[in-house]
C-alpha cells in the first residue's frame, strides 16, 4: 500500500483549518460533541494544576530526574517542564534517553532519583492502579503505533471507548469514522493493521488516542521512516490538535523541521544531560558545542 495519501482531494489541509471539516455530514454532529468534551475537559485540566510559589504550575515536569540501566547512565539530573497546553520537543542523538523520559512519563519505568510530576503530581510513588489513572489522562503515540494486531483499525480505535463503558455502540461508531477521516485514514475501519504502511499506523495511533479524550498525547518519534509528504501531514495533525483541543504534548524527534514547526520549547539531551531547555529560537543562538554541531550536522544531511 502507498504510504503517501491526500486528504481527499485537492490541497492538503492547512494547519489552522478546524478538525471537524474533515468529518463526514452524517456523523459531524456526535463527532463535534465529543471533541468539544475533550477540548473542555482539556481547558479545565489546565485550571486544575496547582500553582507553584504562586506562578502557573506546569502539567509534566523533571525535576533532577537520574535513570541508569546496570552501569549506563542513561539521565543523569535531567530536569524540565511541560507547561498545559504547550509542545515540548525532545532533541538528542540516539541512545541519549528520550524515548526513556517518555516511558518514565507513563509509569513503565521509574527513575533512580528525583521527582516526576504529571498533571502536577508527584508520580514516583504511584501504584500500578494509581498509574492506570494517569494513563487515562496521558496516552502514547508508540513509533510502530502499538496497535492490537489481530482486531480491525476501527475496533483498535473504538477500543478505549468501549473499555470506558459510557457510550452507546451507535455513537462509538459515527467517533470512529469521524476520527478516522480527521486523520486521513477514511475509510480504512476494516482493514487490519498489517495492511497499513508506517504512516498510515501512526495516523491511526493518533486516532485511538484521541478516542480516549487524554489531556496529553506523548509522540515518541512520529515522522520516522515515513516519506516527507507523510511527515508533513502528521506534523501538521499534530499541531492541529494542540490548537484545537488544547492538548499539552512531548514529541521525542530527531526532525529539526518537525520540531521548528511545532515546538514551543525544547529540551536537548546529551551524555545523559538536558544540556539546553528553551526556545528553538534560543537553541539556535546557543554557545554550547553540543548544540551547534547537532545542528550544523542536520542542516548538512538536511538542507532547506
Amino acid at each position: 500500500m502507498a504510504e503517501s495519501q491526500n486528504n481527499g482531494e485537492g490541497a492538503l489541509p492547512d494547519e489552522n483549518e478546524p478538525l471537524m471539516e474533515e468529518v463526514s455530514p452524517d456523523v459531524a454532529p456526535v463527532v463535534e460533541e465529543f471533541m468539544e468534551q475533550a477540548a473542555q475537559q482539556n481547558e479545565a485540566a489546565v485550571e486544575a494544576v496547582p500553582d507553584v510559589r504562586n506562578k502557573p504550575g506546569s502539567y509534566i515536569s523533571f525535576d533532577h530526574v537520574s535513570k541508569s540501566f546496570g552501569g549506563f547512565v542513561v539521565l543523569e539530573d535531567v530536569s524540565f517542564c511541560v507547561n498545559p497546553g504547550e509542545t515540548l520537543c525532545i532533541l538528542g542523538r540516539s541512545g541519549v534517553g528520550k524515548s526513556v523520559s517518555l516511558q518514565m512519563i507513563m509509569g513503565f519505568l521509574k527513575p533512580d532519583s528525583g521527582v516526576i510530576r504529571v498533571a502536577g503530581e508527584n508520580i514516583c510513588g504511584y501504584t500500578e492502579k494509581e498509574l492506570q489513572e494517569v494513563r487515562r489522562k496521558v496516552t502514547m503515540v508508540f513509533q510502530n503505533g502499538a496497535l492490537f494486531d489481530s482486531i480491525t483499525v476501527g475496533e483498535n480505535v473504538a477500543f478505549p471507548m468501549r473499555e470506558r463503558g459510557d457510550m452507546e455502540e451507535d455513537q462509538i461508531l459515527k467517533v470512529v469514522k469521524g476520527l478516522l477521516e480527521m486523520v486521513g485514514v477514511a475509510g480504512m475501519d476494516h482493514l487490519l493493521p498489517s495492511d497499513l504502511s508506517t504512516g498510515m499506523k501512526r495516523s491511526v495511533a493518533i486516532a485511538r488516542a484521541l478516542a480516549a479524550q487524554p489531556e496529553a498525547v506523548l509522540y515518541d518519534e512520529p515522522t520516522t521512516m515515513v516519506d516527507p509528504l507523510m511527515a508533513h501531514l502528521l506534523g501538521n495533525l499534530i499541531e492541529r490538535l494542540k490548537q484545537q483541543l488544547h492538548l499539552t504534548s512531548i514529541v521525542v524527534t530527531h526532525d529539526m523541521r518537525l520540531a521548528k514547526k511545532l515546538a514551543d520549547r525544547v529540551v536537548f539531551l546529551s551524555g545523559g544531560k538536558a544540556v539546553f531547555f528553551g526556545t528553538m529560537e534560543e537553541m539556535e543562538r546557543s554557545d554550547d558545542p553540543t548544540v551547534q554541531e547537532f545542528l550544523t550536522l542536520d542542516e548538512l544531511v538536511m538542507p532547506a
